[in-house]
């Protein structure tokens, strides 16, 4: 294969894929536009169908003339036999023949036309329940497009929502760092100050049970109870 060959082949290749690309973006789009198509094809189809029931219409009322016709022959010849007049009976039954001919010819269009009919109303009864359920198949496929399109924006928004619980933690972290950081220097500034006033010394004393506190609640007690023996 040639180098030009080749590349019109790529090129070709490339066409199909944006062509794919295309049919699948508007996949919902051309599906809804796919059903119109249907259900206009149904209404021709139907149009289709009232011209030929009206026709038959016709074949049937003509096949009811003629049939009146051949009656209202018949009797003329008969009248016409029992005057004795065959000449005439002859004429009429040749009359009688002709409208006999014509009626075998309506009779059978008007067949021809139920019978076609009847296959057209199937077709039409089929048609419309395939529509009906491209319709509802439709609903659906665009209701799960929906859902899916909405649960993708959700995951997005929870992936970008994620980020910044993530960053406002940090931010959060950092606070009670520093917090801690200014609590502890609190802390340092009251120890220092205490040392310098000779009240840790006294605290460190009364803790070791060297220094009491004389005005301690148990002692106070004590006192009361020994006056009280007195």
């Amino acid at each position: 294969m040639s180098i030009f060959s080749k590349i019109v082949t790529a090129l070709r290749g490339g066409a199909s894929e944006v062509g794919e690309s295309i049919v699948d973006a508007n996949l919902v789009r051309i599906m809804d536009q796919e059903i119109r198509d249907s259900k206009a094809a149904v209404e021709k189809a139907r149009s289709g169908l009232a011209d030929l029931m009206a026709e038959e219409a016709g074949y049937k009322r003509k096949v009811t003339e003629l049939q009146d016709k051949i009656e209202e022959y018949e009797g003329y010849a008969i009248q016409a036999l029992d005057k004795g007049d065959e000449p005439l009976a002859i004429e009429i039954a040749e009359k009688i023949a002709d409208l006999s001919a014509e009626l075998d010819y309506n009779t059978s269009a008007t067949t021809q036309l139920s019978n076609s009919i009847a296959t057209q109303k199937d077709f039409m009864r089929t048609s419309e329940r395939k529509v009906k359920d491209f319709e509802r198949e439709a609903k659906m496929v665009k209701t799960t497009e929906s859902v899916q399109k909405t649960a993708a924006a959700l995951s997005s928004n929870f992936t970008a929502t994620g980020s910044k619980m993530n960053s406002a933690r940090q931010s959060l972290e950092r606070v009670k760092a520093r917090q801690q950081q200014n609590a502890d220097r609190l802390k340092a500034g009251e120890a220092l100050a205490a040392e310098s006033t000779g009240s840790n010394l006294a605290a460190k004393l009364a803790s070791s049970g060297i220094a009491k506190n004389s005005g301690q609640a148990s002692d106070i007690l004590a006192k009361l109870k020994a006056k009280q023996k007195k």
